[in-house]
């Protein structure tokens, strides 16, 4: 099939589906300038102008990155409104969206020791742990989970997660309170 067909096959097949929402996550690798790029910008063009759906691109700086430069990025950034996502906040409100995703994170646990609700109680510590960010968020449950099941206690606890080391920028972010030591006549 010809990029022409392949691209009507999935126009008719979103449109027969109604798919109302379409999300491309990584668009920030994404480079308008390169051929491949180009290529990939004019199809994702003509998809926003041939479905009837609300088209989410979903990248990591944006801004900074190739994506919306260019000719094609300029036709791309004409059809797109940036809305800026930080970290997920502790709080919103009356409402705790980081308490909220840490209770459906632990729900889907399979643990056979795990007492619900220990995930929740350590919202606190988690937000700081992982500075609000998800992936973060996501990647130290679910390796708390596996050396949880590899140590044969299938419970997450405090100490278990305090072991595992995270990704680089929430490492960064995350320096454990240590009381200063108050200086004594000989450090002077």
């Amino acid at each position: 099939m010809t990029t022409a067909q392949i691209t009507g096959a999935v126009c008719h097949t979103y449109t027969a589906a109604r798919v109302k929402l379409v999300l491309i996550d990584e668009i920030h690798r994404l480079n308008p300038r390169t051929s491949t790029g180009a290529e990939a910008a004019d199809w994702l063009k003509d998809l926003t102008e041939r479905v009837p759906a609300t088209f989410v691109y979903a990248g990591i700086d944006v801004t900074a990155s190739a994506v919306f430069s260019g000719v094609r990025g300029a036709q791309l950034a004409g059809r797109a409104s940036l809305i800026d996502c930080g970290a997920l906040p502790a709080r919103a409100g009356e409402r705790e969206p980081f308490r909220e995703l840490i209770a459906a994170l632990e729900a889907a646990l399979d643990l056979t020791s795990h007492r619900p609700g220990t995930l929740p109680r350590l919202a606190p510590y988690l937000h700081e742990r992982t500075a609000g960010r998800i992936g973060s968020l996501a990647r130290l449950i679910r390796q708390a989970a596996i050396e949880a099941i590899l140590d044969g206690q299938e419970r997450i606890t405090k100490p278990l997660l305090g072991t595992i080391a995270l990704d680089h920028l929430a490492e960064e972010h995350y320096r454990p309170r240590t009381p200063k030591r108050r200086a004594r006549p000989a450090d002077r």
